[in-house]
Formats: C-alpha cells, structure tokens, sequence
C-alpha cells in the first residue's frame, strides 16, 4: 500500500496540494487545500486508490456506492467499476443534498459511501441520511484523504487512504499571517 510521504508526493506532483488562503466546503478557513480532482484525473492514480478502497470493502459485497457530488464523483464511480455495482451520487441543491436524476436507494440495499476529502464530515453525513431515510444499510463510508485526521468519525466501518491533520480556523479563530493572504474558495458547495 502506498505510505503517506508517497501520497503526499503524488498530490504535490500533480498539483492536487495546494498552498493559500481557503475556505473549504465545511466554511472552515485552511492554509491548505486538497483538490483531488487533480490527482484523480490521472487513470493510473484514480484505479490505484479505487482499488486500494474496494480491497477493503469487496468482502462486504456492496450493492451500491453512492457518492456526494461533486467531488466524490470520480472516486465513487472507480470504486463502483472495481467492486462491480451500481454507482450514484446525491448532489446539492438550493442548499439541499438530495438524490435525484432516477438513482435511488431501494429499501435494504447494502450501501457504501465514498468521498474524495473530509474535514468536518458534513456532506457524508447529508448522504447518509439519505441512504438511512431510503432503507438502505451503510456498510462503511471511506475517503481518500481525511483532513480530520480520524477525528471526523461517521461509520463504525470507516477507512481512509491518508489521514492527516490539516489544520483548520473558524471565521473568529482565522491567525493574522492568512487573513493577509486573498480567500479562495474552491470547494464545490459554492458553485452555482
């Protein structure tokens, strides 16, 4: 399995670590960012981590993996593809995550969540609910980098390929050194 300096290193060599001033999808400031899209464009890195995920979870023979849009997309649809079931993804809308474009959960489903990053949790947790209010069962929810360093805990069957301790600022705890650096908000909760 890959370590965590080599994760790090693929994430930095294709440009998937960034450096800054962000405010994440959680509304928490951070000097770092992770956008695993630039990684997971790459085939080679995208079946590598999808496998990894589907070696924990195939024994469990999910019938579904459901993913939040956007960024658990990919990632999902490969672990989907590894594990041979269905794939689906919840997305956001008017604020709402919610599970439309004919996907659905049918009642007793065994159900595998899959995400890119997490910091606090909050748009696997939406997702779960769904999956819950639909009669699906949640076999296990994993990631591919956990920014909370374990400390986001939503499944008694969670697994993440990195974890680590990206620190990260409330709107009143935000140090002076970033507030002088331009905000970007790169996470797909704010797009329109």
């Amino acid at each position: 399995m890959i370590n965590k300096s080599q994760m790090l290193e693929i994430f930095r060599s294709t440009d998937a670590l960034l450096d800054g001033h962000f405010v994440l999808t959680s509304g928490r400031h951070s000097a770092s960012y992770f956008q695993c899209a630039k990684v997971l464009q790459h085939p080679d890195y995208l079946t590598a981590f999808s496998i990894i995920i589907a070696d924990e979870f195939e024994h469990l023979e999910p019938d579904v993996v459901i993913s939040p849009a956007i960024g658990g997309i990919v990632l999902g649809t490969e672990v989907g593809a590894q594990l041979g079931c269905r794939t689906i993804f919840a997305e956001r809308i008017d604020g709402k995550m919610i599970i439309r474009r004919g996907f659905e959960i049918k009642p007793g489903e065994k159900v595998l969540v899959v995400e890119d990053v997490i910091t606090t949790g909050g748009s696997v947790k939406e997702v779960m609910d769904l999956v819950e209010n639909a009669g699906g069962n949640i076999l296990g929810v994993s990631v591919l980098v956990d920014r909370s360093s374990g400390n986001a805990k939503l499944h008694s069957k969670q697994f993440s390929i990195v974890e680590m301790d990206a620190i990260s600022y409330g709107t009143n705890e935000i140090p002076k050194e970033l507030k002088a650096i331009p905000i970007q908000k790169p996470g797909s909760r704010y797009l329109s």
